[in-house]
């Protein structure tokens, strides 16, 4: 993880805790709690759950077994004995507090039992709030995002020459994507979508035994974790030369990700990128095989805000990261996607992935 100002996001939750009438936020399991901490809880039965007050210095709650974990040094921390219950003791922190919002990962079990102890009280999603804190990335995390899409750009790099692919499952070649990826530096390689042929019309496949041939286009989509913070790239590749309509295709994809990744600039709508890369699909003929939005935002996790997509009139801002991923998908037949991260920066865009979206080649 980057050398990061935890204390000053602390802060900044605060003040947007006064502004909402907030009077604590609880953090469980989640990418808010690590946002917040440095630290990841461990998702288990016992509760860790930090509570942040919006006056005064927040308290983490934490199974006595898992406190040598933790940095006791940035935050104050209560070590809970197997007997005790951690429940009461994150209750009584929050006593008195009319508003408060939990973590959206936190356990329904957990949560349950929090709407026992503290009747009375409203509740909400703690992301709204931290999204606002969260979707605008300090310099230290655009390097860790930088570095952890350069690393998929060099397991694209290698793909041609290193990846077999016909005659071979795409359990198989996703296996070969994942090692690939830890191999160029991740620590976990979290996913790997390999959709072949008619599988590849389905946007998230989970690959299978299905054997990949000639003639076949296959969307590789993979990422993972690269010091905490997420790669996420996708590109089609062709077994053996490509039937001039795969060909439009693929081209027609790489137009609307061209298209969309122009139109990065502060103060541009989220939902205007996502109109720019549709536009140049349905002028195409393919309105309707476009079947998801444009783009995500990515950071401690792969799929966060902002969202671009219809209807999100947000602003683009400098640091927000976010995903380029227009596709075209025919159902029994075959589907494209191209994926790209990126940021805004003062000046437009700042594309941290590199590498070729060409329609590849491969044996």
């Amino acid at each position: 993880m980057p050398d990061l100002d935890y204390k000053g996001r602390v802060l900044r939750l605060q003040r947007l805790m006064s502004e909402a009438g907030v009077g604590v936020t609880m953090l469980s399991v989640g990418a808010d709690l690590p946002y917040f901490t440095g630290y990841e809880a461990m998702a288990t039965e016992r509760l860790t759950m930090l509570v942040v007050p919006v006056v005064g210095e927040p308290i983490m709650f934490i199974p006595e077994l898992e406190a040598p974990r933790v940095a006791s040094d940035r935050l104050e921390v209560v070590a809970w004995g197997e007997t005790e219950d951690p429940i009461a003791l994150v209750a009584k922190a929050a006593s008195g507090s009319e508003q408060i919002t939990i973590g959206d990962h936190t356990w329904s079990v957990f949560l349950t039992a929090l709407l026992r102890e503290l009747p009375g009280v409203t509740w909400a999603p703690a992301s709204t709030l931290t999204k606002h804190l969260r979707m605008r990335k300090e310099g230290p995390e655009i390097v860790a995002l930088r570095s952890a899409a350069h690393a998929v750009d060099r397991v694209l790099a290698r793909v041609p020459d290193e990846v077999a692919f016909a005659g071979r499952t795409e359990s198989e070649i996703a296996d070969d994507l994942l090692r690939m990826t830890t191999g160029e530096g991740h620590q976990i390689a979290q996913f790997a979508i390999v959709a072949s042929g008619p599988n590849g019309a389905s946007p998230h496949h989970s690959p299978g035994d299905r054997i990949v041939g000639p003639g076949d286009l296959i969307i590789c989509d993979f990422g993972g974790f690269f010091d905490g913070y997420c790669s996420d790239v996708t590109r089609t590749f062709s077994v053996g030369e490509p039937s001039g309509e795969q060909i439009e295709v693929h081209s027609v994809v790489a137009a609307a990700n061209e298209t969309a990744r122009a139109m990065v600039a502060p103060g541009v709508p989220c939902e205007e990128v996502d109109r720019a890369a549709r536009k140049v699909i349905e002028n195409a003929g393919y309105g309707d095989r476009f079947i998801h939005r444009t783009g995500h935002g990515i950071g401690l996790e792969v799929h966060e805000h902002p969202y671009l997509v219809e209807g999100n009139q947000l602003p683009l801002e400098p640091g927000m990261t976010f995903s380029i991923e227009p596709g075209i998908y025919l159902p029994g037949r075959f589907g494209v996607r191209i994926e790209d991260i990126v940021a805004c920066s003062e000046s437009g865009i700042d594309e941290l992935n590199q590498a070729d979206r060409s329609l590849v080649v491969v044996g």
